[in-house]
């Protein structure tokens, strides 16, 4: 069954009739998490509650939510609901220490499962499309997320999830998947996968769209990937914290992702003090769902680098766009007193030509200061050329980092395929640092 997803109600709303609804919604939510221990006892200790919360500015007076709270609570104590409501439970992984839940209600998963055909929609995926969701399945709310928006859109799903490089062209040639859903990293995987079998990635596919997330990437990642595949690259962008993906996505515009704001209300705060930033400053993404039922997250810290633009989008759609991310504030790399996220050095990189889309960062402490290597793959007619050429690519490349980010790093060539491929995010920073 095809839906119409384009939705002009909420999506081209007036900024003032969008922030009256805002406000309608943040106050209804605040007076169901009121009744959650973990908020009674932040509101408490912050000498506020949902009585104080009169116009959106006041939305700084409520303490921040941060992971740490959800796994202080794990599993269920940041829930808002009784468990007889929650239909579905995700988590994250849990690498770094006890995962962190999330539950949905029914009408939550109808919610996120419209978010999602929302961006979907937006980046031109339409019924007669067929969906290739190479995301694994599972506890992670990527695959999920992609799939039911796809759905609601009434596209066709291929649920491949992730791994097995070799069976995913299989089927995305033989199934003619017309939309890829994946990270950027694994798009690259699969182009030079077909190109090592002897096809050109730019015909042997019938792709025409690229759904990307789960990871930070620059323009230039995008325009390696659209020449690479021969398609239309959009990024989207979530957590499992908040919704999954579905917080916000580009159009066709590409012009940044809108966050859709009638489900959440999105601030820039300054990382180290806290601190609420204008409109158009650089810090880090808060985000208050101010829609969902089981687990409304208020003021959630998302640790994520980005900034929002207000000014119309020429799509029509008048929700705050946010920019790429640059990386998370807890990925930023401090190499000799230089901040530097790992997307400056690729977007560097991947200017030059030779260079090859995959590049690897290698920290190590000399003394109190850590420095950086940094490895990227070139071509052939240039790992196998004279020492001399050799060398005089090497002092471009460091030249160029020091000239537009101030980042002083040392330049190791290495030739085609070296660095590791991954089916999912990549793993771009190898940290040997003794802190």
């Amino acid at each position: 069954m095809t839906h119409n997803i384009w939705d002009p109600l909420h999506e081209c709303l007036e900024r003032k009739d969008l922030e009256h609804l805002q406000l309608e919604r943040l106050r209804s939510t605040l007076e169901r998490v009121a009744k959650v221990p973990c908020y009674q006892e932040k509101f408490k200790k912050a000498g506020v509650g949902p009585e104080d919360i009169h116009t959106l500015a006041d939305l700084a007076k409520l303490p921040f939510t941060t992971k740490d709270d959800l796994r202080q609570n794990y599993p269920y104590g940041m829930f808002a609901v009784p468990m007889r409501d929650v239909v579905r439970i995700h988590s994250s992984s849990g690498t770094t220490g006890k995962p962190t839940v999330v539950g949905y209600s029914r009408k939550d998963l109808d919610d996120w499962s419209n978010l999602v055909a929302r961006f979907m929609t937006a980046a031109g995926v339409i019924a007669d499309d067929i969906v290739h969701i190479a995301f694994g399945y599972g506890l992670f709310t990527g695959a999920f997320g992609l799939h039911y928006g796809a759905e609601l859109i009434g596209s066709a799903v291929i649920p491949m999830s992730g791994g097995n490089t070799e069976r995913q062209i299989m089927i995305l040639k033989d199934y003619e998947a017309t939309a890829l859903v994946c990270t950027p990293s694994y798009a690259l995987t699969l182009a030079d996968r077909i190109a090592k079998m002897g096809h050109d990635p730019r015909t042997y596919l019938s792709l025409k769209v690229g759904l990307f997330g789960g990871e930070p990437w620059s323009e230039e990642l995008r325009r390696e990937i659209e020449s690479r595949l021969n398609i239309v690259a959009t990024d989207n962008y979530g957590l499992s914290e908040i919704v999954g993906p579905g917080v916000a996505g580009e159009c066709l515009c590409k012009k940044g992702m809108h966050i859709f704001e009638d489900h959440f209300i999105p601030e820039i705060i300054d990382p180290d003090t806290g601190e609420v930033l204008p409109p158009g400053a650089k810090g880090e993404l808060v985000l208050t769902n101010i829609v969902q039922e089981a687990i409304p997250l208020i003021r959630y810290r998302t640790r994520d680098i980005t900034r929002l633009h207000y000014d119309a989008c020429e799509c029509g759609r008048t929700m705050v766009r946010m920019e790429k991310t640059m990386g998370r504030s807890d990925d930023m790399l401090i190499i000799k007193g230089v901040n530097v996220f790992p997307t400056q050095i690729e977007e560097v990189l991947f200017q030059v030509e030779g260079c090859e889309p995959h590049y690897q960062l290698i920290i190590e402490r000399e003394g109190t200061l850590d420095t950086l290597e940094v490895q990227v793959e070139v071509n052939e007619n240039i790992f196998f050329d004279e020492m001399r050429k050799q060398r005089a690519f090497v002092e471009m490349l460091e030249k160029r980092l020091a000239t537009n980010i101030g980042l002083h790093a040392k330049i190791k060539l290495v030739e085609p395929s070296v660095i590791p491929r991954h089916e999912g995010k990549a793993n771009r920073i190898i940290d040997k640092s003794t802190k």
